[in-house]
């Protein structure tokens, strides 16, 4: 089982910047692909960014140019940096991995927890 622990949401003006991070947790396991989803109230989750384990990178319109997606494969952690921020981002952000479980080689995908990320205007 891996486990994805994100942290670094909180409340931010129009403008400000944050940055979430992603750590997951387990063993005999291989991270591929990580990213961010997000989830608005009365919506559904989107994704926001994704990042392979080579560190190519995908986007979505409403976020280019704004939000950086990083990983850090050593630490098996991944990093989105957030900045001009809108109230519109304001949403519950969830980290996304997908792994293989080495012993059994499967590929599954994990989700963490979500953290709430407001955007005041």
């Amino acid at each position: 089982q891996v486990q994805l622990v994100e942290s670094g949401g909180g409340l931010v003006q129009a403008g400000g910047s944050l940055r979430l991070s992603c750590a997951a947790s387990g063993s005999n396991f291989v991270i591929t692909d990580m990213g961010w989803y997000r989830q608005a109230p009365g919506k559904q989750r989107e994704l926001v960014a994704a990042i392979t384990r080579g560190g190519n990178t995908d986007y979505s319109d409403s976020v280019k140019g704004r939000f950086t997606i990083s990983r850090d494969n050593a630490e098996n952690t991944v990093y989105l940096q957030m900045n001009s921020l809108r109230p519109e981002d304001t949403a519950v952000y969830y980290c996304n991995a997908k792994a293989v479980k080495l012993t059994v080689m499967i590929l599954n995908i994990y989700w963490g927890q979500g953290t709430q990320v407001t955007v005041s205007s």
